[in-house]
């Protein structure tokens, strides 16, 4: 695994993408930056191969390089299942290509370059969004998940990660305290934190929790589970209720 050290050196206040660069230490990245990263990408998959139903599609938007797609193949075993991965970075998708190339499932996948909020669905028992509509402009969330909503079958799940804030300020400042602490402990250096952080400023948009949960409601989605968080960090499980 490649070490990210992308902003360990003195660099301008480029924004942040998921170029060649990044996406050559993505796994590196993630892992140091998200806590819980791969227990979070193992129970993702075994939710969704728990609620993918046969002869529907799962959607994988903002598939990154495929970790969550690699864990959901491994669980599904034997299982049909089709996966449409969606991700706007090239580079990225080049080496979940590569990847997929190991797995005789590999043409279960289905790898589209391209904006999600463009991206056709239909028929979908499963959606996954992981750490992907923070980067999304405010303005076009709601339609995503509305989108979205309306794709799912009965019964079907919306899996979403995101970056969160807390809407009050003291335990804002305590969760990127401790969010902060947990990526020293990983050995990112202040400087690194810093021109990460002025890399995704304007880039990277959080929300509240309850923002997030008005959203789904909004959508339509009657049924939500805040099944995972830590500090900054939160996983939603909405189901669209059957009728």
């Amino acid at each position: 695994m490649a070490k990210d050290d992308i902003y360990a050196g003195s660099r301008g206040p480029a924004p942040f993408e998921f170029n060649e660069q990044v996406a050559a230490v993505f796994d590196d990245m993630i892992t140091r930056s998200v806590p819980g990263y791969a227990e979070l990408i193992g129970r993702l998959a075994q939710l969704a191969a728990h609620f993918y139903r046969p002869g529907s599609r799962i959607y994988d938007l903002g598939c990154s390089n495929g970790n969550f797609g690699m864990r959901f193949g491994a669980e599904m075993g034997e299982r049909e299942f089709r996966l449409v991965a969606v991700d706007s970075s090239q580079p990225m998708l080049d080496l979940y290509r590569e990847r997929l190339a190991e797995h005789s499932w590999q043409d279960a996948v289905e790898l589209v370059c391209g904006d999600i909020c463009e991206q056709p669905l239909s028929q979908a028992s499963v959606v996954v969004i992981t750490l992907t509509l923070q980067f999304l402009p405010l303005s076009a969330r709601d339609a995503l998940l509305e989108e979205i909503y309306r794709a799912l079958r009965p019964g079907g799940v919306l899996l979403l990660t995101e970056k969160v804030v807390h809407a009050d300020p003291a335990l804002d400042a305590l969760q990127q305290d401790f969010y902060y602490r947990f990526k020293r402990e990983r050995g990112y250096s202040e400087l690194e934190i810093s021109q990460k952080r002025e890399a995704l400023e304007n880039v990277l948009l959080p929300e509240t929790i309850e923002a997030h949960q008005r959203r789904l409601e909004q959508a339509g989605f009657g049924q939500l589970d805040l099944w995972f968080k830590w500090f900054n960090f939160a996983s939603f499980l909405a189901c669209k209720e059957v009728v």
